[in-house]
């Protein structure tokens, strides 16, 4: 079944619906949490994001320790892992959006992980 959302086009905090455009919230990340299965995403208008950790590779294959520390980037705007190298917006969130990492630069990344 096609999505009626375009996310395509989405992108600076807009997306469509056939012949209309909306505005994302402007709601900013408060806290995270990362179990074993999800990424919760708490937000400054009361809400909560959950996701599959699996839409984000780094975060599935990093210890608890290295997704325990994270830090906001952006005012809120946007989630930073140090250790794992990782970063994703609240808007991406929002929008469902998985990693756009190719496949060949996660290998890399986890082939050196690997090796240390």
């Amino acid at each position: 079944m096609k999505s009626e959302y375009d996310f395509s086009k989405a992108k600076h905090g807009k997306f469509f619906y056939p012949d209309a455009e909306f505005d994302l919230p402007s709601a900013t990340a408060d806290h995270i949490e990362v179990f074993d299965e999800a990424l919760v995403v708490s937000l400054s208008d009361g809400r909560k994001v959950s996701t599959p950790l699996s839409r984000y590779p780094r975060l599935m294959h990093g210890t608890p320790a290295e997704r325990d520390n994270w830090r906001l980037i952006g005012g809120g705007y946007g989630i930073h892992w140090p250790d794992l190298d990782e970063d994703l917006s609240v808007e991406g969130l929002l929008l469902g959006k998985p990693s756009m990492e190719s496949q060949s630069s996660f290998k890399r990344w986890l082939e050196r992980r690997q090796a240390n």
